[in-house]
């Protein structure tokens, strides 16, 4: 039976398996992707881990990596199916066999929502991004759209339109669903211009960048291109986090609830990274997450406090 298990292998799950191996737990980290690393894996580059200034997030997510096969950590593919709490033991239920642990760590990560359109895969990490403050400082004095019309649209086009030459935001509606007092901040920007009832259609490019998007008029079916460097999807969010509910509470969109300790309302069940519910998904706050979760399990272990 091992101390801990931790599902997921990017940078929550790294950084908790190292500082798991770090305290001389009997940990396994368990990925389900041939590469570890999560979604940085897919960034074109990342400019806001303190230490690896403008890194590639694949060369992130490959250091990463490299410490923790320096360190001894355990890895094992498999794709988890069910977890089962039977108290003081766990049973993690992976596709092709059942593993024990005194304790399970949740860092199974997010993936945005997508669009779904041509263009959208092959030009992700250039110049489709669905982070502004994460790629926001690429496209300094140029033009670029945001797709959405919820708060985290709103709140990326006024962010991007204070470095950027202009913002166009892209909206399927004739009204945002932003808060009013967002909408009020946007329209008083003289970068932003609105793209009312229309639907991104297709992301086009040359020589392995973004240079436009294609939208469609719902009402008309006409169609426009949009002269821009960097398209910004801001369509909402979904944790990895099917079937988590069976054994802790999360919120109505899925998140796992859990502190910043990383405790979930299961005993020895704990979640770090993009799944648990949380203001800010970035790379630093998900190493974090899994530092705390670690220091949490240790806790639990020796005292069995909860």
């Amino acid at each position: 039976m091992y101390d801990l298990i931790i599902i997921g292998s990017g940078p929550a799950g790294m950084t908790a398996g190292i500082y798991a191996q770090r305290a001389g737990l009997d940990a396994l980290v368990i990925e389900r992707n041939f590469m570890s690393g999560g979604q940085i894996v897919d960034t074109y580059e990342v400019d806001n881990y303190p230490g690896f200034p403008s890194i590639n997030g694949f060369d992130l997510a490959q250091k990463m990596r490299e410490h923790a096969d320096q360190l001894g950590v355990q890895f094992k593919m498999g794709d988890v199916q069910k977890i089962e709490d039977l108290g003081e033991e766990k049973k993690v239920i992976t596709a092709e066999e059942t593993l024990t642990a005194k304790t399970v760590l949740f860092a199974t990560g997010a993936k945005h929502s997508l669009l779904n359109i041509p263009g959208e895969a092959e030009y992700a990490g250039k110049g489709v991004s669905y982070c502004a403050t994460c790629d926001g400082a690429f496209y300094k004095d140029k033009d670029v759209a945001v797709v959405g019309g919820g708060n985290v649209a709103v709140e990326d086009a006024i962010f991007l339109a204070r470095t950027c030459r202009k913002v166009y935001l892209v909206h399927r509606r004739d009204q945002l669903r932003a808060q009013k007092a967002l909408q009020n901040k946007l329209f008083e920007s003289d970068r932003i211009e609105l793209v009312w009832n229309h639907l991104p259609v297709e992301i086009v490019g040359e020589d392995g960048m973004v240079n436009g998007l294609r939208t469609k008029d719902k009402n008309t079916n006409e169609e426009q291109l949009l002269d821009v460097s960097g398209v910004f999807i801001a369509v909402g969010i979904v944790p990895n986090s099917d079937g988590f509910d069976q054994v802790c509470k999360c919120d109505e969109k899925g998140y796992i609830i859990a502190g910043e300790d990383g405790r979930t309302s299961a005993p020895g069940i704990f979640a770090a990274g993009d799944v648990r519910q949380k203001e800010v998904r970035q790379v630093a706050t998900a190493v974090g997450d899994g530092a705390n979760a670690v220091a949490s399990v240790e806790r639990y272990l020796n005292t069995k406090e909860w």
